[in-house]
């Protein structure tokens, strides 16, 4: 004699199961199924017990494309990103997605180069993904593409990026603070030809970490001995790297130099080591940002200043997910201050 589920599996062998027939496996109503398959639903263990036993048995799995046009809402949120070689964006994109999973979204990644057509072609195949919301990481918006997420009610957060438009919420480190603190560390260490090999020029987080520093030189009594521009790419800051050194007497070349981010300085150490014979730090002191997890590895031991990757993360979902849930809410604009972390490539003061 057979039991009941196992005559409703024969009829639907080969079929696409139906949550109807899960609840009729279950002993519950559809209504129930539909509570156990939908995030923040209250439904009783015992019924998502039963629930997820006869799925299981059944090969039951729930059409959230089918869901999302019933309810509006995808689930899905897009994440437009550049420079994903940065570990700091590994790591970001990492705890945002656990984040989001934990409220049950889940992200859509797209990659984009910095610049204004590139972001408007992604930013425009995400909102045909009929997405919940956007968080763009590193990347600036045109007004017309605020404009347009605006329009459709899309939601939109910045990460390590802020930008002067009322309308869009930004969560960053306070690279201000942090780029000053770098100054008086150098400074504090009794340097007196210090550098600076900075991202990309355009970017609000360049420009705040850069404006922090300047400005620690000059309430020391200091001025920028040398610049060049790094553009958060590892062979332009290798390049920048040999423009600042080479062929340079001592008295003539940097004895500190703050590099933009780790990415780069990672590779300021390999040529001032490797192509220049020169040490860090007895030659020059060398300082990053962001903290990655290799800036810790023996053979950088970068001083660094540390970006708190998992606040921002769960700000940057808290912020979208309120205004997701209350579009009229305002928008918000956070800077997380993060703690220079002193190792091994910088003399100490």
């Amino acid at each position: 004699m057979t039991n009941k589920n196992s005559d409703i599996t024969n009829v639907i062998k080969n079929q696409r199961v139906t949550a109807d027939q899960v609840a009729e496996a279950a002993g519950v109503s559809q209504s129930a199924v539909s509570r156990v398959y939908t995030p923040g639903a209250s439904v009783s263990q015992k019924t998502k017990d039963k629930v997820k036993k006869a799925a299981k048995e059944l090969g039951y799995r729930p059409n959230m494309l089918a869901r999302s046009l019933i309810t509006g809402q995808s689930r899905l949120i897009g994440l437009v990103v550049a420079h994903l070689e940065n570990l700091f964006y590994a790591d970001v994109i990492e705890k945002l997605s656990h984040a989001l999973q934990s409220q049950g979204y889940h992200l859509l990644i797209f990659m984009a180069m910095n610049d204004k057509d590139s972001t408007l072609k992604v930013v425009d195949e995400l909102l045909d993904y009929q997405v919940d919301g956007i968080i763009t990481a590193s990347l600036s918006l045109s007004s017309d593409l605020t404009d347009r997420c605006h329009t459709e009610n899309i939601p939109v957060v910045m990460l390590n990026r802020l930008q002067d438009d009322d309308r869009l919420s930004g969560v960053s480190s306070d690279n201000f603070v942090g780029g000053r603190k770098v100054a008086e560390f150098f400074v504090k260490g009794n340097h007196k030809r210090i550098a600076h090999i900075s991202g990309w020029t355009g970017s609000s987080t360049q420009r705040d970490r850069e404006a922090g520093f300047l400005l620690g030189l000059q309430q020391s009594g200091q001025k920028l001995f040398a610049q060049a521009v790094g553009n958060y790419d590892r062979e332009t800051a290798k390049q920048a790297t040999i423009e600042l050194f080479a062929n340079k007497t001592e008295t003539n070349r940097p004895d500190a130099v703050f590099v933009a981010n780790d990415f780069m300085a990672f590779a300021v150490m390999d040529t001032l080591r490797y192509e220049l014979g020169l040490r860090v730090p007895e030659d020059v002191s060398v300082v990053g940002y962001d903290d990655v997890a290799v800036a810790s590895w023996e053979s950088y031991s970068l001083t660094t200043v540390s970006q708190p990757a998992q606040r921002m993360a769960d700000e940057v979902v808290s912020t979208l997910l309120e205004k997701i849930a209350n579009p009229d809410s305002p928008p918000r604009r956070i800077s997380i201050d993060g703690p220079l972390i002193v190792r091994n490539s910088a003399k100490k003061p």
